[in-house]
């Protein structure tokens, strides 16, 4: 590995031990990529009308850094029960987004000392209710970045599973991008086999066919009401939205083949 992607690499596992020492969520070690801007940037039109580009986002853009933040596999354990989500894995995924966006903070910070400039995107952080889509695609650009391919699931699948959360920074940094894989790692979409995921929908959202968003959102919604005591990443008291609460699901990743491994 190039000697600044493994330096990226560590100080980013490194935040995640230093944050976990406070919080009830414990994580794997990251995997990160590098995704050139100019691919990114082709995301338009593909994912969304209106993605986001690096260049607006960060003016001389040359690199998206992406990392995968895997779960630990007690914390999907506690998610495989029929039902709704349980309260550990809505607390998980409020924790690791409050998380990320600490180390994105403080990766920026890290990068400025060595002359190199760093964004997030205000469009990661908000997510669309009409459209039920993002502006920023962290899976996505993750796969742009060489972490993983799609899953039946929409999940990125990476070495590590697709049990995790991801996030990203812009950054002007002058670096060989790393490229999509090639391999697909989606036993399903491999063989035909599996499937698993489908099975367990709580929603009927996900199929071997296809996926109904809207059906997905409504389970997500109704899990918001209930896990309510952990936070909500996507709303605030001031949103005339009545489920102030995690968003959450996940039964479609908890206690897959893919969940912690390719």
């Amino acid at each position: 590995m190039d000697c600044t992607k493994q330096r990226i690499t560590e100080q980013i596992r490194d935040m995640i031990r230093a944050y976990e020492k406070s919080t009830v969520t414990k994580w794997g070690d990251p995997l990160v990529g590098f995704a050139g801007a100019a691919k990114v940037a082709k995301l338009r039109g593909i994912v969304s009308p209106g993605h986001a580009q690096p260049e607006q986002i960060l003016p001389g853009a040359e690199t998206v850094i992406s990392y995968f933040v895997p779960f630990l596999e007690e914390t999907a354990q506690t998610n495989t029960a029929a039902g709704l989500a349980s309260p550990q894995w809505a607390q998980a995924y409020e924790e690791t987004n409050v998380m990320l966006a600490c180390i994105n903070e403080q990766l920026i910070c890290r990068l400025k000392e060595e002359g190199i400039r760093g964004r997030v995107p205000q469009e990661a952080a908000v997510f669309d209710r009409e459209l039920l889509r993002s502006d920023w695609s962290q899976r996505h650009i993750a796969y742009l970045a060489g972490l993983g391919t799609f899953g039946l699931n929409n999940m990125l699948i990476t070495e590590k599973g697709c049990c995790g959360r991801i996030s990203s920074i812009v950054t002007d940094l002058k670096i060989a991008p790393d490229v999509p894989m090639t391999k697909e790692l989606c036993i399903y979409k491999q063989a035909g086999k599996c499937g698993i995921c489908a099975d367990r929908c709580e929603a009927g959202a996900l199929t071997r066919q296809a996926y109904d968003r809207k059906k997905c959102y409504e389970i997500c919604l109704k899990n918001a009401k209930v896990h309510n005591h952990y936070g909500s990443s996507y709303t605030s008291s001031d949103d005339d939205s009545e489920e102030i609460g995690s968003e959450v699901c996940g039964k479609c990743i908890a206690g897959m083949p893919c969940a912690f491994k390719k």
